[in-house]
């Protein structure tokens, strides 16, 4: 039997701002909103996974790395410089303005941006192509 990740509550600051961010930077879908009394924001990343945007007032920092295909990587990589959202090519320094820079993912060696979303949390955007 395989397993794989169905969705996720990603605990935000701001639901509008986050779904502009996560729409408009890296080109997810906002699907409307969701969940018992439409407390989440739902933001799609592919057929079979969300992202469950709910307000929170305690946000605490966590990792997520998206793998995109290599098109939406440059796109929303062009989006973030075009933004002037700070970035880098280390986990440990998402503001160098460097970039991408070569990582390992689940698959084995990715190219690899680095940036904050508007919570804090660290993101991470790759691609194997």
């Amino acid at each position: 039997m395989t397993a794989v990740l169905d969705h996720t509550i990603l605990p935000v600051n701001n639901q509008d701002e986050s779904v502009e961010f996560y729409t408009k930077v890296l080109g997810f879908h906002y699907d409307g909103r969701g969940g018992m009394n439409d407390v989440f924001a739902v933001i799609r990343l592919n057929d079979s996974f969300t992202l469950d945007l709910r307000h929170s007032d305690d946000v605490t920092s966590n990792h997520y790395a998206f793998a995109l295909d290599r098109a939406q990587f440059d796109q929303s990589f062009q989006a973030i410089k075009a933004i002037g959202i700070p970035y880098g090519d280390d986990p440990r320094d998402t503001s160098n303005m460097k970039g991408p820079g070569i990582s390992t993912g689940a698959k084995g060696e990715t190219l690899s941006v680095y940036l904050n979303d508007p919570n804090g949390h660290l993101l991470e955007i790759i691609t194997y192509d």
